[in-house]
């Protein structure tokens, strides 16, 4: 049998614009073994860093990027602005906004939402990653902010796409009442105690500015599609997918 193939799923919404290179990697493709399986992009894991550079790496080339900024991820809301190439080992920041040609922004999660935004006419892009901590502190919402104060983009022209997640099906939170502030109990489902953490999202770039239109989101449960994508709530221990966005070099097709 042959390798398995890196399975790469995309938003329509990014699609015709030539200059710029995204997608959401499925958990097959990779040298990881269980309970990683196999295309897990997390050094915080528990998995072997050798595998995980190796995965990182047919990441990019898939890409067709050299350069990457992986960030250590905290739950957190701060945004990393990257405007030069200095070095980037230790970034600590839940999203990255650029507009720097020819490096992958890339986003680590096993059930929290990556949240892939692009400008195209300013040219600039972001990548958050948004967990039900980051939602209920507006994270998409402060990137939204740095992208507008930073790079003079404005949100009724920013894109952007949810990807695969964990969805209201699954993100059951017993003790909401302790966890989740009451001003977002209006996501609950009726009679459950289970959370719309995509319309959440969705809601919160309209109210900073962004069309309800130029918003993608995938509709995947993670939970549910454990076999495709990682699930921390299904599996404990276990890897995390990536969700990557880059802007192509300047004469790269020339």
């Amino acid at each position: 049998m042959g390798k398995p193939e890196i399975k790469v799923f995309e938003f329509n919404l990014f699609q015709g614009y030539p200059d710029l290179i995204h997608g959401v990697f499925s958990r097959s493709g990779g040298v990881s073994s269980l309970p990683f399986d196999s295309l897990n992009v997390g050094l915080n894991s528990g998995d072997n860093p050798l595998s995980v550079e190796e995965n990182r790496a047919r990441i990019l080339t898939k890409m067709g990027t050299r350069k990457a900024v992986f960030l250590n991820q905290v739950h957190g809301t701060d945004i990393h602005v990257l405007k030069n190439e200095n070095k980037q080992e230790l970034v600590i920041a839940d999203g990255v906004v650029t507009d720097m040609r020819g490096i992958s922004l890339i986003i680590q999660v096993a059930d929290c939402q990556g949240v892939l935004l692009f400008d195209p006419v300013t040219k600039v892009i972001a990548n958050v990653h948004s967990g039900w901590r980051g939602s209920i502190q507006n994270i998409i919402g402060n990137c939204i902010d740095v992208m507008t104060s930073q790079f003079e983009c404005r949100p009724e022209h920013i894109l952007a796409g949810i990807s695969p997640s964990l969805g209201p099906c699954c993100a059951e939170f017993i003790n909401y009442m302790d966890e989740i502030p009451k001003a977002f109990w209006a996501y609950k489902i009726s009679g459950k105690s289970y959370f719309d953490f995509w319309q959440m999202s969705c809601d919160q770039m309209v109210e900073k500015g962004m069309k309800k239109e130029n918003i993608e989101i995938k509709n995947i449960c993670t939970q549910c599609n454990w076999d495709k994508f990682y699930s921390y709530r299904r599996e404990n221990r276990t890897g995390r997918f990536a969700c990557v966005i880059s802007l192509q070099s300047q004469g790269a097709n020339d």
